[in-house]
């Protein structure tokens, strides 16, 4: 991987968890986390990004590293010539989301006679049922994946983390469905999401129009 495409994975990685540790960036960038901490001092040595300690620690991008994000991910996708296929499977990605959505509910909460109650995980059955849902919903994900690392490589490292999820939650480790701070299901959903937001110039605002 050449110095200028880690540099971006490294700043597209900040801009996706908004905090985030050099090993975090290391497990989705596919690099060392020695690699990535010396990315990260360049990145702050220009002021584009800065480490904040707190309840909350980590790095994160100043105004300056937002705005430069945001112009080289544009200028990335300008480069690639694939705007209109990326935005045809952002809106393929509108109609899935709900799904994706409504099944991480159901493995929250589920309803049990008439009131919404946490799911304890307690009932088997209803639980297999919702992995053949997310099963089911992982199928189409991994398409769509496929059809935006196509058009840009960097997206082609949410199938395996995606997949990575899946299998650990068929294998009993229920955490990595729908909990924070680690690479669960719905994390890195929520990264691949962002992403494509970001590389389009969108809001998360604006979508109900989009799929209006």
């Amino acid at each position: 991987m050449s110095p200028a495409a880690l540099e971006l994975l490294v700043l597209n990685g900040v801009r996706l968890k908004g905090f985030a540790d050099a090993s975090a960036l290391a497990a989705s960038c596919d690099a060392s986390a020695a690699e990535v901490e010396g990315v990260l001092a360049e990145l702050r040595d220009r002021g584009a990004v800065l480490h904040r300690e707190g309840r909350v620690s980590g790095w994160t991008l100043t105004p300056a590293g937002r705005e430069e994000h945001a112009r080289r991910v544009a200028a990335e996708l300008v480069a690639a010539g694939c705007a209109p296929e990326l935005e045809g499977v952002y809106h393929d990605f509108l109609r899935l989301n709900p799904r994706l959505l409504a099944t991480a509910s159901a493995w929250q909460v589920r309803d049990v006679g008439g009131q919404t109650v946490a799911n304890d995980h307690g009932d088997a059955a209803y639980d297999a049922g919702v992995i053949a849902e997310l099963l089911q919903v992982h199928a189409d994900a991994e398409r769509l994946v496929d059809r935006m690392a196509a058009c840009l490589e960097r997206f082609g490292r949410y199938g395996p983390r995606l997949q990575a999820a899946v299998a650990k939650v068929k294998a009993g480790d229920l955490d990595w469905f729908t909990r924070p701070l680690i690479d669960s299901y719905h994390t890195v959903w929520f990264e691949l999401h962002e992403d494509l937001l970001a590389t389009l110039g969108k809001e998360r605002s604006q979508e109900s129009k989009e799929l209006a």
